[in-house]
């Protein structure tokens, strides 16, 4: 019974700590919109030899594909713990190379006006320091949320931008294939 006892608040135990990825604690759940979003996996975003930032990806269950997490209509939360200090327009610099590089000249096209609204969200930011936490939100109905350290910047509208925007991690081209991995639960 004692050995009994000790695997279960081992059990417990471990459950309630959070996923530690380069010295961050992670969130196991969230609570968005009107429900809990769990964890789903989260990496280092690297650039040459610089760690950026820590993506963790939020989801309503575990989905270990990508173009599963891309179909899925439901809320949604990519977290960037910035391990560096960066202006927000060299962030969405990055972010909008990566849907180039997911998208062929006509879907941009259709993604202009979203694009646009985006950029401006990050123009208004200005910079964002080490430790500072940019959340993008997707709730249907509303769109996709920009915050910084909880506070919201702005929504770019439609689902359709949102998925374009997931493709940055978890497109046929993401920006890092080991994060794109480690976001759908892989090690």
């Amino acid at each position: 019974m004692k050995k009994f006892i000790c695997i279960l608040l081992l059990c417990l135990t471990a459950q309630a700590f959070a996923l530690e990825v380069a010295g961050v604690k992670l969130a196991d759940n969230v609570h968005f919109g009107n429900r809990d979003l769990q964890l789903n996996g989260a990496g280092v975003r690297r650039r040459f030899f610089l760690d950026l930032y820590i993506a963790a990806l939020y989801l309503p269950e575990k989905i270990t594909s990508g173009a599963a997490v891309l179909a899925d209509s439901g809320e949604k939360r990519v977290a960037l713990h910035l391990l560096i200090g960066i202006s927000a327009d060299h962030l969405f610099s990055a972010l909008n190379n990566a849907i180039a590089a997911n998208h062929t000249p006509a879907e941009l096209s259709a993604l202009e006006i979203p694009l646009k609204e985006f950029a401006a969200i990050f123009h208004a930011i200005d910079e964002i320091k080490k430790g500072d936490v940019v959340t993008l939100d997707y709730l249907p109905g509303s769109g996709t949320r920009v915050s910084v350290n909880g506070v919201a910047k702005g929504t770019v509208g439609g689902a359709s931008f949102n998925s374009a925007l997931l493709k940055v991690w978890l497109g046929d081209k993401p920006a890092q294939a080991d994060l794109k991995q480690k976001l759908l639960g892989g090690q």
